[in-house]
């Protein structure tokens, strides 16, 4: 593979600061050099790609992603369970479209299924199938409301108790999980009320914050309810979903672990929610009341948790029927619409905290980086909903190679 220079490119490295006029060699899987305003990168060997213009950028992470969330701008489909050939051929294609919408990168927020993702992952390192960079999950787990009314094999996955717990956990980390996800209160969209619900106890999530550490993976949770967010917070969780009803002590332990922990608002299933003109025999009005609660209470949210310094993503919840996968790069402008970001604020927390997020040198174009870029026709810091017509990417590398070429390549 030779290398590739990018030219006559506007560079948004990440940061948040804004583009400047630049260029950047790849080598192999990385950048390994980054020239500003006039300078030039060397050209040896190289394979010249010129930009036109056009911006060149990190590719985007999903952070709360669900492959096997049925669902795709390609796809509509009606329900969230397919049989298990439908459901691994779905995951792949899911896979394929976030990649050719821009993310390069996906971090698991769980899977309908045990091993699919984990599999599914295999084949994306090896260059089977195209798709992003991905922390794999095993399924989410929720405890049982009634042990009857499980398949008995699931009883001992899913049982009561710290030790259930335990070995929930370190059964996913032995079947190559690396995101284990657990659903710390309820949902109040699907049952009036469960947000406010915890599923679990503290000695049970004390245990999966031991077992997790022992094992190597990382605890996803759940947590609309403030108890729930500060149980996960105690307890070594890296990511909290939505923190809905966080109290003024649960923001505070989130300030408290802000160099370790990530939340994520999931602000894309709201709104398309409140968007969704569902048919006749599909009532969503409890689905609505509750979706307008949860963006008033994320619009003071959001912007009192970047005040204290806590690192905020976006991710939103992509692959229901209302709200498909494919769509993930709408976040970014629901952000500037209902939180105050600027563009570049957004992208930088699609990008450089993105990075962070997967535990990767990625996220940045700077060098030693690992090459994942969008080569964007347009400005995304002036208009950030450019990003949501994958026609406007012109270019998608991963890890040094091409995805989709420059059109004068193909």
């Amino acid at each position: 593979m030779s290398p590739t220079v990018f030219t006559n490119v506007r560079v948004f490295d990440g940061s948040g600061a804004e583009p400047f006029e630049g260029e950047v060699r790849v080598e192999a899987e990385r950048i390994v050099q980054l020239a500003r305003d006039g300078e030039r990168v060397s050209r040896e060997g190289a394979l010249v790609i010129d930009g036109r213009g056009g911006t060149l950028m990190p590719g985007l992470v999903e952070a709360h992603a669900h492959l096997t969330w049925p669902s795709s701008v390609e796809k509509f489909v009606p329900g969230m369970h397919l049989p298990p050939e439908e459901l691994a051929l779905t995951a792949a294609r899911n896979a394929r479209i976030l990649l050719d919408h821009g993310f390069t990168s996906a971090y698991s927020a769980g899977a309908l299924s045990k091993k699919l993702e984990i599999v599914l992952k295999r084949h994306i390192d090896d260059g089977g199938l195209p798709g992003p960079r991905l922390v794999a999950s095993s399924v989410e787990r929720v405890p049982p409301v009634d042990d009857a009314q499980l398949d008995p094999g699931e009883i001992d996955e899913h049982g009561r108790g710290a030790d259930s717990v335990r070995a929930f956990v370190k059964g996913c980390a032995a079947i190559g999980a690396k995101s284990v996800k657990f659903l710390i209160s309820g949902e109040s969209a699907l049952q009036p009320g469960a947000s406010h619900r915890l599923l679990y106890t503290e000695d049970e999530l004390r245990a999966a914050g031991e077992q997790a550490r022992e094992s190597g993976v990382w605890l996803t949770g759940h947590a609309h309810a403030a108890e729930a967010v500060k149980l996960g917070v105690r307890h070594g969780f890296r990511v909290l979903y939505h923190c809905t009803y966080a109290d003024d002590e649960a923001l505070e332990l989130l300030e408290q672990a802000r160099e370790r922990i990530f939340v994520a608002p999931t602000i894309g299933i709201v709104q398309a929610t409140l968007d969704a003109s569902p048919p006749p025999h599909f009532d969503m009005r409890h689905m609505k009341e509750d979706a307008a609660i949860v963006l008033e209470r994320q619009r003071a949210l959001v912007p009192e948790l970047r005040r204290r310094g806590v690192k905020l993503l976006p991710g939103g919840d992509y692959g229901f029927p209302f709200n498909p996968n494919g769509r993930n790069a709408r976040d970014l402008e629901l952000w500037v619409r209902h939180f105050g970001y600027t563009p570049a604020e957004a992208l930088h927390a699609a990008t450089q905290l993105g990075g962070e997020l997967m535990g990767m040198e990625l996220g940045q174009v700077r060098p030693g980086f690992l090459a994942d870029l969008l080569l964007v026709e347009g400005d995304p810091c002036r208009d950030i909903a450019v990003l949501q017509d994958k026609n406007k990417l012109k270019a998608i590398m991963k890890n040094g190679r091409f995805h989709k070429q420059p059109g004068d390549l193909q």
